[in-house]
C-alpha cells in the first residue's frame, strides 16, 4: 500500500472529530472567565503599594490600576472603610452570580451549596437581632447578599424554632436541614437540661446555628464526594473537613459554663472531619 492509503488511515474518524467539536463545551467558557478572575487577584506588588496608602482615598487610586478598575468611581470622598468593604463585596457577588448564571450541572448545584452557608448566617443574624430588639431594616442591611432569600425579614417574627421553620425556612434551600434542628429539640430530655420548644433565646439560637451547619456541611460533603468526584472531591473534602473540625472545636469552647452536656454536644458535632469520631468524642468530655 502506498503513502496515500497510509495517510487515510491516520485521519481521525468522524466520531473522533465529533467529540472534539464538543470538547469542554459545558465548562470551557466558565473556565476561561475564572482564569481571567484569577489573573486579576492582587499580587505582592499591589499589596506593597497599598501598604503605603495613608487614607482610603489613596487606596482607591491604587486599586484603579488593577482589575478592580473604577468600582469606586461613583463614591464621593472621603471614603470610609465600610464603603470600601461594601463595594468589594458587591463586586464579588456580581462575579459569582455571573458564573452561577452560566453554570451547568453539577457546577450549578455546587455554587448553590456555597450560598447555603450565607443563608444560615443571615437567618441567625436576623433572629438574634430580633431577640435584642434591633431594627429589622438595619439587620437586613447587614446580611450578606449571597445569603438573601424570600421571607428572610420575617425571621424576626417567630418565637419558637417550630414557628421559624413553618413561617420562614420551610420553602428555602436550608429547609431540609432545619428538620434536624426540630428533631434535636424534640429529643427526650437528658438530665433536665435538654433544649425544648421554648422561646428562642441566646443558647437555643446557637444550638440552631450549629445544628444547621452540621447538616449543611455533611450534605455538601456528600455532594462533593459522590456527585462531583475527581479533583473537586479531593479538594473540597479537605476544605469541608477543616470547617467541620473548626466548628467542633468552637462548639466545645462555647459550651463551657453552659447547661450543654456531653450527649447534647455530640449531637452538634459534624460527622465529617479529621477529628471525627475519636477526636470529637474526646472534645465532648472536655470541661475547660
Amino acid at each position: 500500500r502506498g503513502p496515500l492509503s497510509a495517510s487515510r488511515e491516520q485521519r481521525p474518524s468522524s466520531a473522533t472529530m465529533g467529540s472534539m467539536m464538543y470538547y469542554n463545551v459545558d465548562h470551557g467558557f466558565l473556565e476561561s472567565v475564572v482564569r481571567g478572575f484569577r489573573s486579576g487577584i492582587l499580587g505582592q506588588t499591589d499589596y506593597a503599594n497599598l501598604q503605603q496608602c495613608e487614607t482610603v482615598d489613596d487606596m482607591k487610586l491604587q486599586l484603579q490600576s488593577t482589575d478592580y478598575g473604577n468600582f469606586l468611581a461613583s463614591e464621593p470622598s472621603p471614603l470610609s472603610t465600610t464603603v470600601l468593604a461594601t463595594k468589594c463585596t458587591e463586586k464579588l457577588v456580581a462575579e459569582f452570580n455571573h458564573l452561577r448564571a452560566q453554570a451547568v450541572e453539577p457546577l450549578a448545584t455546587f455554587m448553590e451549596y456555597i450560598t447555603y452557608g450565607y443563608m444560615i448566617d443571615n437567618l441567625i443574624l436576623i433572629i438574634t437581632g430580633a431577640l435584642h430588639d434591633r431594627d429589622t431594616a438595619e439587620l437586613m442591611a447587614k446580611c450578606h447578599p449571597l445569603g438573601l432569600f424570600d421571607g428572610l425579614s420575617a425571621a424576626s417574627i417567630p418565637n419558637t424554632a417550630k414557628d421559624l421553620y413553618e413561617m420562614v425556612v420551610v420553602e428555602t434551600p436550608i429547609g431540609p436541614y432545619f428538620v434536624d434542628v426540630l428533631n434535636l429539640f424534640r429529643a427526650p430530655q437528658v438530665g433536665g437540661n435538654q433544649p425544648t420548644m421554648e422561646d428562642l433565646n441566646d443558647i437555643n439560637i446557637e444550638i440552631i446555628r450549629n445544628a444547621l451547619y452540621k447538616a449543611y456541611l455533611e450534605d455538601f460533603y456528600a455532594f462533593a464526594t459522590t456527585k462531583c468526584g475527581g479533583e473537586t472531591a479531593e479538594i473540597m473534602a479537605g476544605i469541608l473537613d477543616l470547617e467541620a473540625d473548626r466548628r467542633s472545636i468552637n462548639i466545645t469552647i462555647n459550651s463551657f459554663a453552659t447547661e450543654l452536656d456531653r450527649d447534647q454536644k455530640t449531637k452538634l458535632f459534624p460527622s465529617i472531619g479529621v477529628l471525627s469520631p475519636e477526636g470529637t468524642a474526646r472534645l465532648s468530655l472536655a470541661q475547660d
